[in-house]
């Protein structure tokens, strides 16, 4: 099969829409990721920081983008390694200054060792400069010592920059909307995830440890080429309350249910994928009548996931119908406008939360797309933001039912949550981690199987 990838244009469209965004007295630098120290002299796997790969598709350490509107010279000059033949026997190839040309679109190249010097000329002459401060702070102490610097010229007619305003407002509502590209790279994300969790499923028996389980999920993506997302949720019986459990050590028992949140990353785009299923393979009566109640409030949240509606219609329609099972099923009580209303402060004390908030105490679904809890503003202004073509969302209700004296003790340590990946299309939406099963009877006879 034909793997999906972002092709060069689509990189180069990406940054003349920044630089026609920018204005022609303005410039924006964007550097690279890191390489992080694991122990001693062992490093974790490199990752590229996602505003810069969105921008240029580079995929090295020790690089700099700096996209300057105008500039003769050319305005995207990206610093980074040079060729090194030493270098390259020990840690691998580098693109060097002509392949960051040739290969990744740079109009001009510079070796990263020329930054200070180099970066003092660009700087001049411009009056904003677009750059994220507080999210590199070795590298903020550079942004501004070369601001500085060009400032203390003033007297000597050299025109420093007087602003740093934060490329996120620019960038980040570029990247909320996907293109045909990289909906092909997340749609084939979440195909990889949903064989994952399919095999996870086929799998699991009492007895194995979530880490077993997990071992399974990482063959399906490494299979594929692809890295985890973020790192696995893997939580079995009382586990699957903890809402970022990722220690996933512990032995897998008859009865209980298995909570998988894991999803693969391709190019950089996440997928990201929530399944309950019974270890030994059947559902009991309790864990069925949750499990079909966080499922109808899924469906019911995924209906709402259209363009035009708000950000937050999917969330409540999600909880009204978990307040109302929860009513149902006597695990709260009262009426479900009570359940739903944050009850008032008394003698001072702070308010309590909404009844149903001790059974589900989250949102029901982030931004997905480069980052697993992607960028992107959920309110214009006071107001949520309406959803529209090309945004991608997770949804994912759940119920965790941790030991309480108020909760019948049948229900104690079930703890469920079912996420899709879901796209906004111009007349609906497009479940995108569709693939993997979730109705009852669909995952017994999986597991059966």
């Amino acid at each position: 099969m034909t793997i999906p990838s972002i092709p060069k244009e689509e990189f180069a469209v990406r940054r003349r829409r920044l630089l026609e965004r920018l204005g022609k007295d303005a410039m924006a630098i964007v550097p690279s990721g890191g390489l992080k120290v694991r122990n001693r002299d062992a490093e974790y796997p490199f990752r590229q920081d996602s505003d810069f790969h969105y921008l240029t598709g580079f995929n090295e350490p020790e690089a700099v983008a700096v996209f300057v509107p105008g500039r003769e010279e050319g305005e995207y000059v990206l610093f980074c390694r040079e060729k090194n033949e030493l270098a390259e026997r020990w840690s691998g190839t580098r693109a060097g200054l002509e392949g960051a040309k040739h290969w990744h679109g740079a109009d001009d190249a510079h070796a990263i060792g020329d930054l200070d010097k180099l970066m003092l000329e660009l700087l001049t002459g411009r009056d904003q400069v677009h750059y994220d401060l507080g999210v590199n702070a070795d590298f903020d102490v550079s942004v501004i010592r070369w601001i500085n610097h060009l400032r203390a010229k003033a007297r000597a007619g050299v025109r420093a920059p007087h602003s740093i305003v934060m490329l996120d407002r620019l960038l980040h509502e570029m990247r909320l909307f996907k293109s045909e590209a990289e909906v092909a790279v997340m749609r084939y994300a979440a195909q990889t995830s949903a064989r994952a969790h399919t095999r996870a499923m086929q799998v699991c028996q009492p007895g194995k440890f979530e880490y077993e389980v997990e071992a399974e999920l990482l063959h399906e993506f490494r299979q594929r080429g692809m890295e985890v997302a973020y790192m696995s949720i893997v939580g079995g019986g009382k586990n699957a309350c903890i809402l970022h459990y990722i220690e996933n050590r512990n032995t897998l028992r008859e009865g209980d249910l298995l909570l998988i949140d894991a999803g693969a990353e391709h190019e950089c785009y996440a997928s990201d994928i929530t399944r309950t299923f019974p270890v030994n393979g059947k559902f009991s009566p309790e864990q069925r009548a949750l499990y079909q109640l966080v499922l109808d409030a899924q469906y019911a949240a995924i209906a709402e996931a259209m363009p035009g509606k708000t950000w937050d219609d999917p969330h409540q329609a999600a909880v009204k119908v978990l307040a109302q099972g929860l009513l149902d099923l006597g695990i709260l009580s009262g009426t479900l406008e009570e359940a739903l209303q944050k009850p008032e402060a008394v003698d001072g004390e702070p308010a309590k939360e909404e009844p149903y908030r001790q059974f589900y105490m989250h949102k029901t679904g982030h931004w997905l797309g480069m980052d697993v809890h992607d960028v992107g503003d959920y309110k214009i202004g006071d107001e949520w933001r309406t959803l529209q073509a090309g945004m991608v969302l997770t949804v994912e209700p759940g119920l965790y039912i941790s030991p309480t004296d108020s909760v019948d003790p049948k229900w104690w340590n079930i703890g469920i949550r079912i996420e899709d990946d879901v796209l906004i299309t111009a007349d609906g939406n497009e479940i995108l981690s569709a693939a993997v099963v979730k109705e009852i009877v669909d995952i017994e006879a999986l597991m059966r199987g």
